[in-house]
């Protein structure tokens, strides 16, 4: 195999249907497929819907991408696939779908965590990682704040949250003041038009009790949680509606959204700061928002820290980071995973890619 391997990768742990090709780090394609228009109605994602749909567009994706990058599927060195975490329904059409490419090619497989591969997919957008790399998740399912001591076999988990996560927080919120899904954008938006201190909503986990000191850390120092914040603006809207007052949509937006924000950013800084890293990278669908990218700016640059954030077509779910990955588990010498395994739909970050069986 040349120094610079030809991957094909493979993502459907939610609703989109991404292939992604990807030669060392150079991106050749990244072709996705979205079942989001099938969603709407229901205010979020129905897995049976988002499985079915992976059905249908998997191989016109798979194609698009092969056509895009200009290969065949001789060409390519590996295949890989997100095994976990995510949709168990989605999950296995992917799996399944690589599994039969492998088959039909002969080609090598990686099982590869989805996670993770939201922080590899940056060697594609600046290069090689640094050193002392921390990485901020956040995305519809997921907010995680990792330490990566290395890409290929040591990332540990320093917080994550305890409930909702904070794209899924975004849905339901939105779904509350009426302005559709999915509520990421429609939430960065109107906050734009409102004040940010209109309301001030409570921060998940910011109390002495479950932070602690640098020196006697609390349980949930680093950690998230975003139901509580979700309550306090269903109230804070039922009450507006009682005294028959019109909802100020833009002010509890924009207040809502200052809540998630502060606490995402303020934790991410510190447990760097804690352990040493200087660096982070932003990754996940919620990376996108306007106001989470201008305050970790800010905070980052006060702390000293070099804040990387890819693309936004990099940051949603796409093959590409999963392809990405892989290339860098095969430079590192890292055995396929082969055909014998299964989806892991709570797939630790811990782990990975999944070992041969």
């Amino acid at each position: 195999m040349s120094a610079a391997p030809l991957i094909l990768g493979i993502e459907s742990s939610c609703d989109e249907t991404g292939v992604g090709i990807v030669r060392g780090t150079e991106l050749l394609a990244n072709t996705v497929s979205t079942s989001m228009e099938q969603h709407v109605r229901f205010g979020g994602v129905i897995p049976e819907i988002a499985a079915r749909a992976h059905l249908e567009t998997m191989i016109p994706t798979l194609q698009q991408a092969l056509d895009t990058a200009g290969v065949t599927l001789d060409d390519v060195d590996a295949l890989a696939v997100t095994s976990g975490p995510g949709l168990s329904g989605a999950l296995m059409v992917g799996v399944a779908a690589a599994k039969a490419l492998a088959v039909a090619t002969g080609k090598p497989l990686y099982a590869i965590n989805h996670l993770v591969a939201h922080v590899g997919v940056g060697v594609l957008d600046g290069g090689e990682l640094p050193e002392n790399l921390g990485a901020l998740l956040v995305s519809g399912g997921h907010t995680e704040i990792l330490k990566v001591n290395d890409l290929t076999s040591d990332v540990e988990l320093l917080g994550q949250t305890i409930d909702d996560a904070a794209g899924e927080a975004y849905d339901k919120v939105a779904r509350l003041l009426g302005l559709g899904y999915p509520g990421g954008p429609a939430i960065d938006r109107i906050a734009s038009e409102g004040n940010p201190k209109a309301i001030r909503f409570p921060r998940g986990l910011t109390m002495p009790k479950f932070v602690g000191t640098a020196d006697a850390p609390g349980k949930h120092r680093y950690d998230f949680s975003f139901s509580g914040l979700k309550t306090a603006v269903a109230r804070s809207v039922e009450q507006y509606q009682a005294k028959g007052i019109e909802v100020p949509v833009a002010d509890i937006a924009a207040s809502f959204q200052e809540a998630v924000v502060d606490v995402v950013t303020k934790k991410a800084v510190m447990a760097c700061t804690e352990h040493g890293l200087t660096n982070l990278l932003l990754g996940g669908g919620v990376a996108a928002n306007s106001r989470l990218r201008e305050l970790l700016a800010a905070r980052c640059a006060s702390a000293g820290i070099t804040l990387r954030v890819p693309k936004p077509s990099l940051c949603t779910d796409n093959g590409a980071m999963i392809a990405a990955l892989a290339s860098q588990l095969v430079s590192a010498g890292i055995a396929p995973t082969g055909l014998g395994f299964a989806t892991d739909p709570g797939q630790p970050v811990t782990q990975i890619s999944l070992p041969a069986a």
